[in-house]
């Protein structure tokens, strides 16, 4: 097989300014303290017990109270200085600067994404979002015509969608199951049940959220394995039931390795609560996972039948300089320490929804337990629709988003970024409405 990197190291001699671009080549390089924050000076170093130091990593607008971000990630200073680092070594030689970094920098990211997931670099797939990882995976799982994948209501658009383009292929099956009626009475026990209950003979995968982003519900994963893991008793490996879990808003914000989830296979950006650099995602699987599994667009990373993971990464020109800058993001949050992020964001997203709770007008849609809830929350306001209420806190500098689905519901989601007082700003803004 010809890979880019063979094309690459045979199509010339090293160049002077492929020499060049080596010798500036290397995320150490990097200096996030030159990074500019909206008022102009430098970027402080960071202080990993200081949650006004994190903030202050990013290049926020001031005077807003930004509930937003776990949605689509501002990118903290070292993810900054990386990216322009390579941005301006791909501009002044591409060619030159690709070939003499690609290798180290592609290994590094790697190495990076299996340590934060206490996993191997040969077990994860780089794509550029969730959405891509759905379609590739679901697209890519060696099914028969009659198999059956089992989905729930409360799945991403992506999953739905990648399941029925699927069926339509092959003749593959997709059913959904509904595992609460209200969000905010969900039981885990009763959910693991009703998912357990709609498993049948001819089910082959089933495909979860671990965080549904229309209402905040955190499904119980690792009771679900264990759920499935019994299911799977006396089954043939062919036949045996795969978890696939769509993970973007649980990783980077709740403290659990795919390995304690008990799942097949996860699937992320990196985009969202990691803060990661936008554009980037990842799917992780078992490695006896992986075997089920078809690659669906040509690597360049490697021979077909190498490592599953970079079998499964696809090829071409990427944005080098986002995904080269993943390494720092992740450096970042192991940093930091993901127990911190963890306790920090629920202790937060509790308190906001114990304030909005106490407000007459307004109905919390996700549950107040942070066992079956992460940092969404979901509610209504009574007299406003989701998106005239985005509108209203944004003229206060409130900064939500609304569900888009076919219950809209005003979202907030707190983070690291955040303090208390965001939260107390939240409450008083949203008890105008």
């Amino acid at each position: 097989m010809v890979t880019r990197r063979r094309l690459l190291a045979a199509a010339a001699t090293t160049t002077a300014a492929a020499t060049t671009a080596a010798a500036t080549a290397g995320l150490s390089a990097c200096d996030p303290e030159g990074a500019a924050t909206p008022s102009g000076g430098t970027v402080p170093p960071l202080d990993p017990a200081s949650w006004p130091s994190v903030r202050a990593q990013f290049a926020l607008t001031p005077g807003v109270v930004n509930m937003a971000l776990f949605a689509f990630a501002s990118h903290p200073a070292s993810v900054r200085a990386a990216i322009e680092h390579h941005r301006t070594g791909l501009d002044a030689d591409p060619y030159g600067y690709l070939r003499a970094n690609e290798s180290q920098l592609d290994k590094a990211v790697a190495e990076a994404a299996a340590a934060y997931l206490q996993s191997k670099p040969e077990q994860i797939a780089f794509t550029d979002s969730t959405t891509m990882g759905l379609g590739l995976l679901y697209t890519g799982l060696r099914l028969r015509p009659g198999d059956e994948v089992l989905a729930t209501e409360h799945d991403f658009y992506a999953t739905h969608e990648a399941l029925r383009l699927r069926g339509e292929r092959d003749g593959a099956t997709f059913r959904k199951v509904r595992l609460y009626d209200e969000p905010e009475t969900a039981e885990a026990g009763d959910m693991v049940r009703r998912l357990r209950a709609a498993v049948g003979a001819r089910t082959r995968v089933v495909a979860v959220t671990w965080v549904h982003s229309g209402t905040g519900v955190k499904l119980p994963i690792r009771a679900i394995a264990d759920s499935l893991a019994e299911a799977n008793r006396g089954r043939a490996d062919a036949d045996r039931l795969l978890l696939c879990v769509d993970a973007v808003h649980g990783f980077g914000m709740e403290d659990a390795t795919p390995d304690a989830l008990g799942c097949d296979f996860l699937i992320s950006g990196c985009h969202k609560w990691l803060f990661g650099p936008r554009g980037t995602g990842l799917i992780w699987g078992r490695a006896e996972a992986w075997r089920r599994f078809t690659p669906v667009i040509p690597t360049f990373t490697g021979e077909p039948d190498g490592a599953p993971g970079p079998a499964a990464t696809p090829g071409g020109y990427h944005s080098f300089e986002h995904r080269w800058a993943l390494a720092e993001a992740v450096a970042m949050r192991r940093t930091i320490g993901a127990p911190r992020v963890a306790e920090r964001t629920r202790g937060l997203a509790s308190a906001l929804k114990d304030g909005l709770a106490g407000i007459s007008t307004v109905r919390v849609r996700t549950p107040r337990s942070p066992e079956i809830s992460a940092g969404i929350v979901c509610c209504e306001v009574e007299g406003y629709g989701a998106q005239e209420a985005v509108a209203r806190l944004r003229g206060a500098k409130i900064l939500a988003s609304a569900t888009p689905y076919a219950s809209p519901y005003l979202r907030f989601g707190p983070t690291i970024l955040n303090e208390e007082s965001d939260v107390e700003a939240t409450l008083r803004a949203v008890r105008t409405l």
